[in-house]
């Protein structure tokens, strides 16, 4: 007798059968961006956004000039749940977070502007403003010609940093002490 074999499925009925399996990929493909795509909310406060989905601690240290002291100080004076997400923050709650910013009451150390030039007085700067005294500030330096002015005219650390291995990346990129042999001038031999 003839040994009977199942005959292997058709080239039709394999892509059949792997056109099956596709729509099932598909379909967990969707499950999976629709799991991917929560919507998270953007809150605006002191003009920098911050994602909803932030805790408040992490959250408020997205504003330029609120480091994790000043977020951790901020949520224990003004009773704020540190955990807490910043979604969920109502409009309240942000307006005392911006009314505390604007006129911080912190220990003197938390400052970021003690002793300033000008007045005198310690403050405490954020966003546009801290940027602009900056500014104003290496101005300043670059123009009474100070040691650290040179420095940050040249572009190099001002605060006595190593350079021998370091800020060579700033502006054009160059390797120092190595140089190439002009491929004229090799001896033939």
């Amino acid at each position: 007798m003839k040994n009977k074999e199942k005959p292997d499925k058709t080239v039709n009925e394999k892509i059949k059968g792997k056109k099956n399996l596709e729509p099932n990929l598909e379909e967990d493909n969707k499950k999976d961006t629709k799991k991917s795509k929560d919507y998270y909310s953007i809150v605006r406060v002191m003009q920098t956004d911050i994602p909803g989905h932030k805790k408040t601690l992490t959250g408020l240290t997205y504003i330029k000039g609120v480091s994790w002291a000043i977020s951790n100080a901020m949520c224990k004076i003004l009773k704020l749940d540190e955990n807490k997400k910043i979604m969920e923050l109502n409009e309240k709650e942000i307006t005392i977070i911006t009314d505390f910013l604007k006129n911080p009451e912190l220990p003197r150390f938390l400052l970021n502007r003690r002793n300033d030039f000008e007045t005198g007085k310690d403050s405490h700067l954020i966003g546009a403003n801290l940027e602009m005294k900056k500014e104003f500030d290496i101005r300043r330096l670059k123009k009474i010609r100070s040691y650290r002015g040179l420095r940050h005219a040249l572009g190099q650390p001002s605060r006595g940093q190593r350079t021998r291995s370091h800020f060579r990346s700033k502006g054009k990129k160059r390797a120092v002490g190595v140089t190439k042999k002009k491929s004229g001038t090799q001896k033939k031999k």
